[in-house]
């Protein structure tokens, strides 16, 4: 991701309007595994310890940042708190 390039902060009650794309922001088989490595270990800081962490993603009209808890993981999909769901394809990365 390019330093210069924009990116809008929404709050995780914004992401149930947004619309997604189906295809895989991430390419590359290893960076789509390392995507799940760190969703994992974001949703063991927010359960245990109560943090929250950055997530970037990307939706129909371009980069979004949500700083929330992860809640759970699904072969498909992220849960944040409140059912918010954002595809799993469509992260690119989490901090």
């Amino acid at each position: 991701m390019s330093p210069k390039m924009h990116v809008q902060t929404v709050e995780k009650e914004q992401i149930k309007f947004l619309t997604f794309p189906k295809e895989d922001v991430l390419n590359k088989r290893k960076d789509q595994i390392d995507r799940i490595i760190e969703l994992r270990r974001a949703m063991s800081l927010g359960n245990l310890e109560r943090q929250k962490v950055k997530i970037i993603f990307v939706d129909s009209s371009g980069f979004k940042k949500v700083e929330t808890t992860i809640w759970g993981i699904t072969d498909k999909e992220v849960i944040l708190k409140q059912a918010t769901i954002i595809p799993l394809e469509r992260i690119i990365c989490i901090s």
